[in-house]
């Protein structure tokens, strides 16, 4: 694979702050010249505040097809919701959904085709389907002979590395990869892991050229300038996401239907216990029908938890699943996936097999993440040669 220069920065104000692969044009735009370019794209995909396939589009690139993944190309599609292939009313290119009738780039999708990019906000957990719309990338370059070049950004929650490492026999399409619920890797560094791990279909291997985010370790705290998703829409949100995505996997209601999901939680059975209390509605392009629609909820506030305790850490916050399970004057329907088609079997979210009993019977917290290892320990070893920031 190859990685362009990033050394070339040289006033003060480049080598202090962090670049985003998309903003380096200066690094790949001659490498783009005469070229068809396909890219893989959504609203997180941007050159300083613009579009990053207007902007290409704008310099003279021959964009000849745009991939979309979940929510869509322009973001206006719900979680979960099938996307179809249309034009582009703003730059007349087609878009080939790749989050509906087919998950992969075909070979007449490529046939015109000279280069692909991804340029992908993730935000660094297993559940977030980003990298596996990206691998599935790779092994459509892979089968056609073609490159892939990563725009790479940064992870907001890249200091974090922590979960059960997935049991494959709960893989779906919520967790493909044996990672750790938080993996600590950038979307480039996953594609390089993928390649060497062989993840990808019969172990075969992408040809990557990689733009290196300039000035970031894993450990900088990063905000993202759009948000990566209809439902992770505050920053707030997004570093409470790798704790509070495992709520998709109980009868709680984790904030869709409002306009702070993921990081208020409750149902209506905690009437008496918590104070707090909102009540979920459908919302277009967010949640149309969301756990407890239309019901007083009542729970956890967590809007104003300081983020940074999580950082100093280290740790994906459990306390606040075990105290609503303690809590509970339902436990019997706490994890009953068969109560709304809402809720993930916990098993599948976690990735675990062990994590429900354990709830269940108030295992304490030390031994919980004691049965994580050595595979955790195991992943941390492995992710250090696929690195490329401190």
């Amino acid at each position: 694979m190859t990685f362009f220069n990033v050394g070339a920065q040289t006033s003060y104000e480049k080598k202090s702050k962090i670049i985003t692969g998309a903003d380096q044009t200066e690094q790949y735009l001659p490498y783009l010249k005469g070229k068809k370019v396909a890219i893989m794209a959504n609203p997180t995909s941007i050159i300083g505040e613009r579009h990053l396939v207007d902007s290409l589009q704008s310099l003279g690139v021959d964009i000849v097809k745009v991939f979309g993944p979940e929510h869509g190309f322009r973001g206006n599609v719900g979680a979960g919701v099938h996307v179809k292939d249309e034009i582009d009313s703003k730059t007349g290119i087609p878009i080939v959904s790749l989050y509906g009738a087919k998950r992969k780039p075909s070979k007449e999708d490529l046939s015109e085709v000279d280069l692909l990019i991804y340029d992908l906000q993730d935000v660094g957990c297993r559940f977030y389907t980003n990298i596996n719309a990206l691998v599935r990338l790779m092994e459509a370059c892979q089968e056609n002979d073609l490159e892939l070049l990563i725009l790479d950004r940064p992870n907001p929650n890249g200091y974090l590395i922590d979960g059960p490492v997935l049991d494959m026999k709960y893989k779906s399409g919520i967790g493909q990869f044996p990672l750790p619920m938080s993996h600590g890797l950038t979307v480039a560094e996953f594609a390089l892991m993928a390649n060497g791990e062989g993840w990808l279909n019969d172990k075969l291997q992408c040809k990557l050229k990689i733009i290196p985010v300039a000035n970031y370790t894993h450990d900088m705290p990063y905000t993202l300038p759009v948000s990566p998703s209809p439902n992770l829409n505050t920053q707030q949100a997004i570093l409470l996401y790798p704790s509070t995505c495992m709520f998709e996997g109980t009868y709680v209601n984790h904030g869709r239907g409002t306009i702070f999901p993921f990081t208020v939680f409750g149902s209506p059975a905690y009437k008496g216990i918590y104070s707090f209390s909102y009540t979920p509605k459908s919302i277009a392009g967010m949640s149309k029908s969301p756990l407890f629609m239309d019901q007083e909820c009542f729970g956890l506030d967590l809007r104003d938890y300081d983020t940074d305790l999580l950082r100093e850490t280290g740790q994906i916050n459990l306390k606040w699943i075990m105290e609503l399970y303690k809590n509970s004057p339902e436990k019997e329907k706490f994890f009953d996936g068969s109560l709304s088609n809402q809720m993930n079997n916990i098993e599948i979210q976690i990735g675990s097999g062990l994590f429900r009993q354990q709830i269940i019977d108030g295992v304490p917290e030390s031994e919980i993440r004691a049965s994580w290892e050595p595979g955790l320990s195991n992943y941390k070893s492995m992710r250090k040669q696929y690195l490329l920031y401190p």
